[in-house]
């Protein structure tokens, strides 16, 4: 089954087939209760950045270091319950730093979370680029957030020449002149059981990226004071969604998650707690465009 996204000109090519519209939803109320109304297995991806410790306590109240597990996971437990088993969940948090030290909660949550039956498969690391400069004591600045990767099933979809990047100036030289052992397969000395073959990219324009991304923040042009980039949700969208399927973020925010995945085809429901941000992600949901308003799923022969 090959997915494609048609415009409207094209719709009459496929006339045995009916377009389907992609849907925005966006829901004011509590994630927990919210997430009890939907139906099982109904989600391809859940993304989404919850309120750290300790912090936005202005706006969201803050949930102390050493509740968070407790107030978090009945939250996972529905999010296991709604997600399809080809489907994925990325976590976007970071742990706080109290008396001198990093606090364990995010550690003790995963911990937990696969006590629950979920599978932490990976962990994405997002460098933030333009991170705000600072000193302290005993640590340098912080300049990195944790993107975890949990899923139901060890099978589940993913996308992986959807985030293909070019394989850079280094394999013009590095490629240029091979060596005898380049051109066999060289394992690992530390037998690990991985090897590598380095003839293998000649020729190739495109490689796959590593675990860490690197993307500058956004703030104030948000209106919310911890709006993650829209290129972050954009990526994993692409790795492990295709147009049509269904988007999750529980914790909506200014509604960035949302905006995306209209922008790419995808349909989406965001859940946002106070009002006056259901209201901001509402505005940028309507006043986005998608990338095609109608998108058909055909079998291509």
């Amino acid at each position: 089954m090959e997915i494609n996204v048609l415009n409207e000109l094209q719709i009459n090519k496929y006339p045995a087939i009916e377009p389907k519209q992609i849907t925005t939803k966006i829901i004011l109320g509590e994630c927990l209760e919210v997430l009890k109304k939907m139906e099982d297995n109904s989600v391809d991806l859940i993304i989404t950045s919850p309120p750290y410790s300790d912090q936005r306590s202005s706006t969201y109240g803050g949930v102390k270091a050493d509740e968070y597990v407790a107030w978090f996971l009945p939250i996972t437990g529905e999010l296991l319950r709604v997600l399809k088993p080809t489907g994925t969940f990325v976590l976007n948090i970071k742990e706080k730093v109290s008396e001198g030290e990093r606090h364990t909660y995010i550690l003790e949550l995963i911990l937990e979370m696969r006590k629950q039956g979920w599978l932490w498969t990976e962990e994405f690391i997002w460098h933030k680029k333009n991170c705000y400069p600072g000193k302290w004591p005993n640590r340098f600045r912080d300049a990195w957030e944790r993107l975890l990767q949990f899923n139901k099933d060890r099978k589940f979809n993913m996308y992986q020449e959807s985030v293909m990047v070019p394989t850079g100036d280094w394999a013009k030289s590095r490629l240029k002149n091979l060596s005898e052992t380049d051109k066999t397969r060289d394992n690992s000395r530390v037998g690990s059981g991985f090897g590598k073959n380095i003839s293998n990219w000649v020729g190739r324009d495109m490689a796959y990226p590593s675990n860490v991304l690197h993307l500058a923040t956004e703030s104030g042009n948000k209106k919310h004071s911890a709006a993650f980039p829209k290129e972050l949700p954009r990526w994993f969208i692409k790795l492990f969604t295709q147009p049509g399927d269904v988007v999750l973020d529980p914790f909506l925010g200014s509604g960035t998650t949302s905006v995306v995945s209209k922008e790419m085809a995808r349909n989406s429901i965001g859940i946002e707690i106070l009002e006056d941000y259901y209201i901001i992600a509402k505005e940028n949901a309507d006043n986005t465009q998608s990338q095609s308003a109608l998108f058909l799923i055909y079998a291509k022969t």
